[in-house]
């Protein structure tokens, strides 16, 4: 019988395609994917050093194993991902969790094969991070969420060192793809259906690949560009854009590529350029807002979503009152709204005037008031509107309810049937909730 494996994935959409990238390798191998981790011989779950709460989840979810492998010593534990990449985390896995049988980072997911072929040889426990990533590994398989999105990673690392970030420490350094990978690539994904992709890097705006045969750089609108002219492709998304980065040239792509869907994630974490500068973002509150005014004058309707962060040390109420007038100031279609969490390892973990739990959640629970009140109103704005929708599939709680986004990124929930995913189909929009809107096909 075929060895079932199944992956419990935390985190960002990097994460994601890790995963899906794992889950193909294995398939390649002759392992069976699983949807429940209760049926699997094998279970790998893949970790997120981002927030704190990623860490309790993950260490939750590794206590809940611990009976299986002692009814079964033949069950498989392995963990990876952006948490493997911190020493202390290893030294707790090893004294608190030592029958996990697989330890590995995220610079060598193309080694998890050898890795498990090793544990089931009986050779003893793998354990196997690399401080820095090596030669970027193409053309490794995937098994896609989705058989009409993908995931593209177009480069790996983060250089830019915010004073709150694990990042750069576990991802490593920036590293880019050469633009003929990513060529390939696409061009491979749409020939086996896929309509959309979504670029990834943690700022995909320093994207900058070496061209093959040449000393020339591409940079990332380039790319854009570039796999605008792609016959068959229909929508192109990236994620995420670091402001200090986003240049001039990106903002034309948006008017000239028509595949260039009008929608971009533009993380602010604050309002207050004070605590901006505190942070090492390298803008500040004008430069930002100045910014989103060039977007939307050369983009009209281009919807824009964000990231925040709530009680960053020494954010004092003004400061606050600074990022909840930013928000109203850009009225974001939708935010991130995180928590202030000491990461281990971080120049923010040592700085003074770390504020209080209690006013931390007080200002968080009106931060999402705000952005919930204005992403109600701007959806209930799309009543009556005729959008295009990308069907992705049947809802989980009602098989006659389907989902799609809309060019903008607008989750769109309708009745539909079966032959409708994978398509884009024109939605007449009935009624807009805070994260969602209603609609019917037309």
């Amino acid at each position: 019988m075929r060895k079932t494996f199944n992956i419990t994935t935390f985190g960002c959409q990097m994460n994601e395609h890790d995963s899906e990238i794992m889950a193909g390798m294995l398939i390649e191998e002759g392992y069976e994917q699983v949807d429940n981790r209760k049926d699997a011989d094998i279970a790998i779950i893949n970790t997120c050093s981002i927030r704190d709460n990623a860490d309790k989840r993950f260490f939750g979810t590794l206590g809940q194993l611990k009976r299986r492998k002692k009814e079964n010593p033949e069950f498989t534990v392995c963990v990876c991902g952006c948490m493997m990449q911190q020493q202390h985390v290893i030294d707790t896995i090893k004294a608190k969790y030592p029958w996990v049988d697989v330890i590995f980072g995220t610079h060598n997911i193309h080694k998890l094969p050898e890795l498990l072929a090793d544990v089931i040889a009986r050779k003893g426990k793998q354990i196997d991070v690399w401080p820095e990533g090596g030669e970027i590994v193409e053309g490794l398989p995937c098994e896609r969420l989705y058989k009409s999105k993908a995931l593209v990673n177009i480069m790996f690392g983060c250089n830019n060192f915010c004073t709150y970030c694990i990042v750069p420490y576990t991802r490593g350094r920036e590293r880019s793809r050469r633009p003929e990978e990513i060529v390939a690539e696409v061009k491979n994904l749409v020939a086996d259906g896929v309509r959309e992709i979504m670029l990834l890097g943690q700022n995909v705006n320093s994207y900058k690949g070496e061209k093959k045969d040449s000393d020339e750089i591409c940079d990332f609108a380039e790319l854009i560009y570039m796999l605008n002219e792609i016959e068959g492709l229909e929508r192109i998304r990236f994620m995420t854009s670091h402001p200090k980065d986003l240049s001039d040239r990106l903002i034309q792509a948006f008017v000239d590529c028509d595949k260039l869907c009008k929608n971009i994630h533009l993380p602010v974490q604050a309002g207050s350029s004070r605590i901006l500068k505190a942070m090492n973002r390298h803008y500040d509150r004008e430069k930002y807002l100045k910014l989103v005014e060039r977007l939307k004058a050369a983009v009209p309707g281009i919807t824009m979503s964000t990231d925040i962060i709530v009680g960053f040390p020494g954010e004092t109420e003004e400061d606050f009152e600074e990022t909840l007038d930013l928000i109203r100031q850009v009225e974001y279609d939708s935010a991130f709204t995180f928590l202030y969490s000491i990461r281990k390892g971080t120049p923010a973990e040592k700085m003074e005037n770390q504020i209080p739990e209690e006013v931390k959640h007080q200002r968080f629970d009106r931060l999402v008031e705000l952005v919930n009140s204005i992403s109600a109103k701007k959806n209930a704005a799309y009543v009556g509107r005729i959008e295009k929708v990308l069907v992705e599939g049947a809802s989980k709680t009602n098989s006659r309810t389907y989902t799609g986004r809309t060019d903008g990124f607008k989750l769109v929930n309708f009745k539909g049937t079966p032959d409708m995913v994978g398509k884009i189909v024109d939605v007449k929009i009935t009624e807009g909730k805070t994260f969602s809107l209603e609609g019917e096909v037309l």
